[in-house]
């Protein structure tokens, strides 16, 4: 795993790079948040790829969970990917309410994140 540091105005943006997958369990989530929050970051990127799929499988409870830790830490998280590919309409409804924020957003590419920071 590798974080690429972005610097966006006073934001200091974590950009997760990987090939393999970084969260596999809500323990997962909350060590990358640990170590996250301990480097001074205040907002995170990383790649649906990089997530299991059972985050998007909403009856599993791993994304409520691993995102209330990020709102509980307030670290702003984006994840990028092609969210198309899911059919769930929960999932749909999940995605569009947390775009309404900048807490949690899911974004199709880095310069759209980027640019959505940004604002």
């Amino acid at each position: 795993m590798e974080i690429k540091t972005h610097q966006i105005n006073t934001t200091k943006v974590a950009e997760i790079i990987s090939d393999t997958i970084i969260i596999n369990s809500v323990q997962d989530g909350l060590d990358l948040l640990g170590n996250i929050y301990y480097q001074g970051f205040d907002q995170v990127i990383i790649y649906d790829k990089n997530i299991t799929s059972d985050f998007f499988n909403l009856k599993t409870k791993i994304a409520g969970e691993i995102l209330q830790k990020f709102s509980n830490y307030r670290i702003n998280l984006t994840i990028i990917g092609d969210f198309s590919k899911h059919e769930s309409k929960s999932l749909k409804d999940f995605i569009f309410e947390s775009n309404k924020t900048k807490h949690i957003n899911f974004i199709a590419t880095l310069q759209d994140a980027l640019e959505k920071i940004s604002q």
